[in-house]
């Protein structure tokens, strides 16, 4: 064999080898960075903001935050108002982590009847999350809120939280 086809082969040969370590360091550096990226469970325990401006009165409206079902409710001008509501931009709302004290189910909104019943055990919330029959032991728990506009900012304690915190309403 001639020196330039022996050449021609190292060349092509290193070639290669180059296009085989480039893609194996592009496939380390997307693995490294998948790495320290933080898990979908990790991001979800942080902040989650919900614009409420496009709930309709009486429609429940359902987000989730840090694995939880969160209940927002507008309450319409027939509702009875409570103590435990939040006022954000000019409306009334009950917000709730959706999961009846009693054993942790999901309870059901009854939209004729303005309240919320869950089927496990029977118990029964009226629209503002009170308990209106056992066996629950307390409301509905309020999450940690932060008011911003029309945006509801979740695990932050904002003043109106806190307001309600020292209330003794969070449940």
């Amino acid at each position: 064999m001639s020196d330039k086809s022996s050449e021609r082969r190292q060349f092509i040969t290193g070639l290669g080898l180059a296009g085989f370590t480039g893609l194996g360091a592009i496939g380390a550096l997307y693995a490294a960075k998948r790495s320290w990226d933080p898990l979908p469970s990790v991001k979800s325990a942080g902040f989650t903001t919900i614009d409420v401006s496009p709930a309709k009165e009486n429609q429940l409206v359902v987000e989730k935050w840090r694995g939880k079902p969160i209940f927002i409710l507008k309450k319409s001008a027939e509702m009875k108002k409570d103590k435990r509501d939040l006022v954000i931009g000019g409306a009334n709302y009950h917000i709730s982590i959706g999961l009846c004290t009693h054993l942790g189910c999901i309870p059901s909104y009854r939209p004729d009847s303005h309240d919320f019943l869950c089927a496990c055990h029977g118990g029964e919330f009226d629209a503002s999350g009170n308990v209106t029959k056992s066996p629950p032991p307390s409301p509905l728990v309020i999450p940690p809120f932060k008011i911003d506009g029309t945006k509801l900012v979740l695990g932050e304690e904002g003043p109106e939280y806190k307001k309600l915190k020292d209330a003794g309403l969070t449940a």
